[in-house]
C-alpha cells in the first residue's frame, strides 16, 4: 500500500486514476472535487456528473490488441458502454431542481477512448470552469469533452414546476463507423421539477445547430496574461509502424516507452547532466525546460484520428487553433477518414485573457499551438488521454527545471522503498547507469514501411 498526501492548494474539478499501464480502463478512478471557500460565482447547489466508457474486454487484453506485432491494421472497433456517476447509462438518477436555484453542475469525463456530450434541453448552461481553472461566464447549450476533460457550468432552473425535462448524456467515437444503438450510445435522465408533473419532450436537435463550449473562445477569470514565447517546441502525432507491424505512435520521433528509472528519479540524481535531454532515454521524448523559461508547444495531428493531449502539473494557456498544412497530411490504414474530410475550420486565435486547462482536444487534421511557464519545476508527462494511443507511444516528457527541483525537493522514502520493492531503480540515466551510459537499453523499435495514404 501507499499513502498519497496532496496539498490541495489549487480548487476545482479533477479526478484521482491509475496511471499503470491501463489500469484506469478496469475502473481505478474516481471523481476528486476541491472546494473554493469563497466562489467567485454564486450558486445554491452543487451536482456532480461523472462520465466513464465501460468495456467489456479487460484493459490488458485490449491493450495487447492495439501494439500486437503482425497487425496489418489497427484492431476491429469495439463499442463500449456509458457509465453515469458509476451507474448503467440507463439507469441514472434524477437531478431535482427546484424553480429559480442556480445549480454548479460539474461534469467530468473519465473515459479512456470515446468523447461525450451533455445537455439539458430547455436550459442553457454557463461554463465557469474548466479544468479547475475558473473562466469569465461562457453561454452554450451543451458541452463536448474529450477523455480527462471537466467543466462546471451554472444552471439556472426555469421559473415554473409545470414540467420535469431530461438531460442527455451522448457517448461517442467519430473516428470508428457510426453504427445505430452502439456509436453513438444516447443516454438520458430526468431532471425532475415536480414528481408528479409530465416531462417535457424536445424533438432531437443537429449538434451543428447547438452552440458548444469552446475553449479558444473562453477567458479566464483571473486575468493572467499570456507570457511571450521566449522558446518553441513543434510536436507531431503520427501512426509509427515498425518493422514487425506494430501499430504504435509517436508525438515526436519515436514512441514513448517507460524509462527503466523513473525520469523524476534522473532528474533528481543525475546532478548537472540532468539539463541534457539525453540522460532521460531516447524513447523519454525529454524536452528540459529551464526555470521561468516561456515556452510555446505547437502539436499537429495530422492523421484522421482525434487525440486528446493531457499535461500533467500545468495549466496551459491555449493560443491558437487551426488547419495544418493538406500536403502534410497522413491517413492511417481503417480509419473513417479520406481526404474529403479535410476540416472546413480557419486559424483562431486567443484574444484578451486566454482560458488554461491541462487537456485539449486536437481534432483529426487540426493543430493547437499551447504557451506554457516553467515556473513550476518538475517532470510533466505530455500524452494523449485516448488510452490506446497512450499505451502506443503518444506522449513526451517536459523536464522542467531539474537544477532547482534539486535544490528545493527531495523524493519521499516512502516512494524510493515502493519502487525498491518493485525492482525499480532509483538512481541514475534511464536504465540507472552513471553519464550517458545506456548499456541495457532496449532496442529502439525500427520503423518499416508505411502504408498510409497523402
Amino acid at each position: 500500500s501507499f499513502t498519497y498526501h496532496i496539498y490541495a492548494e489549487q480548487t476545482g474539478t479533477y479526478w484521482l486514476h491509475a496511471h499503470h499501464k491501463a489500469q484506469q480502463a478496469d475502473g481505478l478512478r474516481a471523481p476528486f472535487i476541491i472546494r473554493d471557500t469563497k466562489c467567485p460565482y454564486e450558486y445554491d447547489e452543487e451536482v456532480l456528473i461523472s462520465l466513464e466508457d465501460w468495456y467489456p474486454t479487460e484493459s490488458g487484453t485490449k491493450m495487447a490488441e492495439v501494439t500486437a506485432p503482425g497487425s496489418t491494421g489497427p484492431p476491429p472497433p469495439t463499442f463500449p458502454y456509458g457509465l453515469i456517476n458509476g451507474y448503467n447509462g440507463n439507469n441514472s438518477m434524477p437531478i431535482r431542481f427546484v424553480p429559480g436555484k442556480r445549480y454548479r453542475i460539474r461534469v467530468l469525463s473519465m473515459s479512456t477512448t470515446e468523447w461525450w456530450k451533455f445537455s439539458i434541453p430547455g436550459h442553457k448552461l454557463e461554463v465557469i470552469e474548466a479544468d479547475g481553472i475558473m473562466s469569465e461566464p461562457h453561454i452554450v447549450d451543451g458541452l463536448d469533452l474529450a477523455p480527462a476533460q471537466r467543466y462546471s457550468a451554472i444552471v439556472t432552473a426555469l421559473d415554473t414546476d409545470e414540467f420535469n425535462y431530461i438531460y442527455n448524456c451522448t457517448l461517442y467515437a467519430d473516428f470508428v463507423p457510426w453504427t445505430p444503438g452502439m456509436n453513438p450510445r444516447v443516454y438520458t435522465g430526468l431532471v425532475e421539477y415536480n414528481a408528479h408533473a409530465p416531462t417535457k419532450e424536445y424533438a432531437l436537435s443537429d449538434d451543428r445547430q447547438l452552440a458548444w463550449a469552446t475553449d479558444i473562445g473562453m477567458h479566464a477569470l483571473d486575468g493572467y496574461p499570456m507570457p511571450p514565447a521566449d522558446r518553441h517546441i513543434d510536436l507531431t502525432s503520427r501512426l509509427y509502424i515498425t518493422d514487425d507491424l506494430r501499430n504504435l505512435r509517436t508525438l515526436d520521433t519515436l514512441p514513448y516507452i517507460e524509462p527503466q528509472v523513473p525520469t523524476l528519479f534522473t532528474a533528481m540524481t543525475t546532478g548537472s547532466l540532468a539539463m541534457d535531454p539525453r540522460v532521460y532515454g531516447p524513447q523519454a521524448q525529454a524536452f528540459v525546460i529551464p526555470h521561468m523559461q516561456n515556452v510555446e508547444i505547437t502539436i499537429k495531428n495530422i492523421e484522421g484520428l482525434p487525440h486528446a493531449m493531457h499535461l500533467h502539473h500545468h495549466a496551459f494557456y491555449i493560443a491558437e487553433r487551426g488547419p495544418v498544412d493538406p500536403a502534410e497530411i497522413e491517413i492511417a490504414p481503417g480509419t473513417n477518414f479520406t481526404p474529403a474530410d479535410l476540416p472546413r475550420t480557419t486559424r483562431r486565435r486567443s484574444t484578451g485573457v486566454p482560458m488554461r486547462r491541462d487537456t485539449i482536444t486536437v481534432p483529426a487534421f487540426e493543430y493547437v499551438k499551447l504557451r506554457i511557464r516553467g515556473d513550476l519545476p518538475s517532470t510533466a508527462f505530455l500524452h494523449c488521454h485516448t488510452l490506446s494511443h497512450n499505451v502506443a507511444g503518444l506522449a513526451a516528457t517536459l523536464v522542467i527545471a531539474p537544477d532547482v527541483l534539486q535544490r528545493t525537493q527531495r523524493i519521499p522514502e516512502d516512494l524510493i522503498h515502493m519502487c525498491l520493492r518493485q525492482g525499480i531503480r532509483v538512481e541514475g540515466n534511464a536504465v540507472g547507469n552513471h553519464g550517458l551510459d545506456f548499456t541495457g537499453l532496449p532496442p529502439v523499435p525500427i520503423l518499416g514501411p508505411t502504408p498510409a495514404v497523402n
